[in-house]
Parts: structure tokens; C-alpha cells; sequence
């Protein structure tokens, strides 16, 4: 089927592979699941319907697409799949929690990223960058180290000291952690949950193990901040305070990990992506990395950056959003649909999984010109013309926009200045970049670089 046919009941659906496709749609939905979406809206358009074994995917990649699935009738939509088999692995945290749960957990912590609290938290940021820098200036003509690894310990350690109060140094478990916490949701995703996870499979192992030290760590922060004699600013105290007040003492204890562990993960993970993505980019555009260093060297000279320096580091900030276009590291948002729904004038089913991808929207060919190429000057305030709002959503839209935006965008600001101003970090030869696409768009088996002093 290449063309857009009627249902039995009559109503317009998408186009799509034949159904004989299905086995070959699954082997790259395990494998290669970028490949998946990019090459059903190269061929179909920008509406297209997989049939995926027992699931049926509908993908939309048309703006107006996306501000109705997210925005204007995001009523419809619940989380949908990989967020819904997700649960299983990090719980019901913000993330993928639903109602009047995640209504209540949004509310509990969104006033810890309002952008004047985060503004406030710029110093923090700064010092944990200047950190970052002297680790990477100590292996400078040495060998390689892997930035995906240094760029997670910085988000963890700008995570604990803005969000937590806490210093999460101590716990080099937590990336490690994650790593299987991954490879579970993903492969849940792929099973549609099917395999329990009590099974005596080496990958089910890893994961009860991984979760299992992820609580003893979120457990360690909470019987640290609750030995406190005062109060705290912080996610962690708002979350106790809002625990006490549940009937059963052991839901309070769940919900409180279940938050916790989602922030760690959320919180470090989409950031050390958009960095590592920002260095591999940097190093295979000279002309980039030059002009943004020479705007560093003006706006910065020897200082650190502080609040007021957003605004100044203006190419930079540029360079931040093109990254993120090219490698947005929330690649797809997934939904289920409660009710039946037109979208683009296709009928979508009550109970269909529908897919809105940044990563394919961000290289429309409508929208973007020559969308692959990395060219940050699209973000110039002054030649973005007539883009429409929906073609670059990095942090998703609608009532789940990510509450983390500011944090994330001065941390990736500060730190691609800083490190760009006095290192070079270059690719190592032959190593092959490839993107995968795990909770978050992350780089596959990290990136290798070598570090140069200017």
C-alpha cells in the first residue's frame, strides 16, 4: 500500500508499507529505530502508518501535526509507547506518570525551574563548567577520554548542587546505572513488555540490579536530607514534604524514589547528549568552533560567565539550538489516543499509538533548508522569517513541555563557551559516530576525543 486508502468504516487513513513489511519494520525498530521513522516520511509524506506486528504506529511530521497531538487537543493524548513500557523500568515519575498524578508532581517541582530561581543557580553552573575544564585540561596530549562520560559527570554534578542540595560525586554508580535502566526500557519496548522481569536473563539481571542500586542511592539522599534539622530549597525536601502526607507510608517511600530516580535520569541524561552531540559537531566544523570561541574570548575574556552573559553569548546560544535540531535529545514523543481523532485529515483510532518524532521534523525539507547541514546561523533572530512555531520542538510542547528547558540551556551555554575558549577537543580518526536512540538521542558507545590546549 502506497497510497491512502478508507478503512472499512470508511475513514481516510494514512499510508504506509504493506503489512508483508512487518517483519522487516520490526528488525529496524530494534536496531535502528532513527532509520524507522526517517525513512517511512521520506517515502510516505508526513503522515504514515506503520503496522508493526500486533502495534500499529502512526507517525505525524508536520508541525500543525504536532501542535495538535501536543498542544491544542493534548486531552486526547496519553503517553504512548516506549514511555508506557518505560514505567516498568523508572516508575511513575514525572515522566511518565499520567492525570492527576503527574498534575501533582508537576506542581510539587516545577517552581524549582522557574527561570529566575535557575538565573540564580547561573554561578553554580559556571563553577561546575570551570571544573569540567580542568579535568579535561589534565589530559591534555594524552590519550582520549570519552565525553560522553565527562559531559554526564558534569550534568550530575550541576544536577545535584542546583536541584538536590546534594553533591552526587560520591555515587560513580549512577551513569552506569542508567545505562541498564536503558537497555530495559528500550527492550520492554520492543517486547511490549512481555518478558517479566523476574526472568534469569542476563539483561533482566543487570537492570534489577541497576534499579536496585539506584534506590539505595536515592534512599541515601533522602536519609541524608531528612537527618537536616531545617527545611531545604530543593526537590528532595518538597518531595518529603509532600510524601508525609500519603495514608500508606510505602507508597509515599515509592512515589518519592520513583521521582527521585526519573529526575537523576532526566536531568543529566538530555544534557550530556546535547553536549557530547555539540563537541562531535564543533570538531567537524572549524569555522563553527572558531567563531563561537572568538565570541567567548569578547564576551568572557579570562572570567567565568554569569546570568547577565545569556543574552551576550548570543552565537553560542545559536550553535546550542542547531545542535539540538540535528540531535534533539528527546527524539521522539509517543502517544496513545483515548478517543478517536482526525489529524491532517486521516482518522486516527481510539487506542492508536501515534508518534510525533523532533528528530524527523527537525529535517523536514519544507521547513529547513539543506537540513542536514549544521548551520546554527538558522537561529539568527534575524533570518528565521516565517518557520512555523512547531517545526523545532527540542523540549517537546504543550502541557508536558520539559519544566528542566532553562537549566538545560544554560548549562550546554556556559559549558560549550568555557570549553571552547580554552581546549580543543578533537575526534579520534576512524571512530564512527553513530546516533542511537535509547530514552534519550544519545551517541553510540560514547565519543572518544583528544584534548588540546590553546
Amino acid at each position: 500500500m502506497t497510497e491512502s486508502s478508507l478503512s472499512q468504516a470508511g475513514h481516510l487513513v494514512p499510508p504506509g508499507p504493506p503489512r508483508t513489511a512487518a517483519a522487516g519494520l520490526f528488525r529496524k525498530l530494534v536496531t535502528d529505530r532513527l532509520a524507522l521513522l526517517t525513512s517511512a516520511a521520506s517515502k510516505y509524506g508526513d503522515a504514515v502508518r506503520l503496522v508493526i506486528g500486533p502495534k500499529t504506529l502512526y507517525l505525524f511530521n508536520h508541525p500543525e501535526h504536532a501542535k495538535h497531538v501536543l498542544a491544542d487537543n493534548s486531552a486526547n493524548y496519553r503517553k504512548g509507547i516506549g514511555l508506557t513500557e518505560a514505567r516498568r523500568a523508572i516508575g511513575d515519575g514525572l515522566l511518565t506518570s499520567e492525570g492527576e498524578l503527574w498534575r501533582k508532581q508537576r506542581k510539587i517541582i516545577q517552581p524549582m525551574f522557574q527561570s529566575r530561581r535557575i538565573a540564580q543557580q547561573a554561578e553554580v553552573v559556571a563553577d561546575e563548567a570551570a571544573k569540567l575544564v580542568n579535568r579535561l585540561r589534565a589530559y591534555s596530549g594524552g590519550k582520549s577520554i570519552d565525553v560522553v562520560q565527562e559531559m554526564t559527570g558534569l550534568t550530575l554534578g550541576v544536577l545535584g548542587r542546583t536541584l538536590l542540595d546534594a553533591e552526587l560525586d560520591t555515587f560513580d554508580s549512577i551513569g552506569h546505572s542508567f545505562e541498564a535502566v536503558q537497555d530495559q526500557a528500550m527492550f520492554d519496548m520492543v517486547s511490549l513488555s512481555m518478558v517479566p522481569t523476574w526472568a534469569p536473563l542476563p539483561k533482566q539481571w543487570r537492570f534489577r540490579r541497576a534499579r536496585k542500586e539506584l534506590y539505595r542511592v536515592v534512599d541515601h539522599l533522602v536519609a541524608d536530607r531528612l537527618a537536616c534539622s531545617t527545611d531545604g530549597d530543593d526537590v528532595i525536601s518538597r518531595l518529603i514534604a509532600s510524601t508525609r502526607q500519603e495514608a500508606d507510608a510505602r507508597v509515599g517511600r515509592q512515589r518519592m524514589r520513583d521521582e527521585l530516580v526519573t529526575l537523576l535520569l532526566a536531568g543529566h541524561e538530555t544534557t550530556a547528549s546535547t553536549l557530547s552531540w555539540a563537541f562531535h559537531l564543533l570538531d567537524r566544523h572549524p569555522e563553527v568552533r572558531a567563531r563561537l570561541r572568538e565570541e567567548a574570548v569578547e564576551v568572557l575574556g579570562n572570567r567565568p560567565p554569569d546570568a547577565d552573559d545569556l543574552h551576550r553569548l548570543k552565537y553560542t546560544t545559536m550553535v546550542v539550538h542547531e545542535v539540538m535540531r540535528l540531535y534533539p535529545p528527546v527524539w521522539a514523543l509517543p502517544r496513545l489516543a483515548r478517543q478517536d481523532d482526525e489529524i491532517g485529515g486521516y482518522h486516527v483510532p481510539a487506542g492508536a499509538d501515534v508518534m510525533i518524532s523532533p528528530y524527523t521534523l527537525h529535517r523536514h525539507p519544507d521547513f529547513w533548508n539543506d537540513p542536514d547541514r549544521f548551520d546554527p546561523d538558522r537561529f539568527d533572530p534575524d533570518r528565521q522569517g516565517n518557520r512555523p512555531r512547531y517545526a523545532y520542538i527540542p523540549f517537546g510542547a504543550g502541557p508536558r513541555f520539559c519544566i528542566g528547558n532553562h537549566l538545560g540551556l544554560v548549562e550546554a551555554t556556559f559549558v560549550i563557551a568555557m570549553v571552547t575558549r580554552d581546549l580543543h577537543l578533537v575526534g579520534v580518526p576512524g571512530y564512527d559516530v553513530v546516533p542511537e536512540a535509547m530514552l534519550s538521542l544519545r551517541v553510540r558507545g560514547g565519543l572518544p576525543m583528544t584534548v588540546h590546549e590553546l
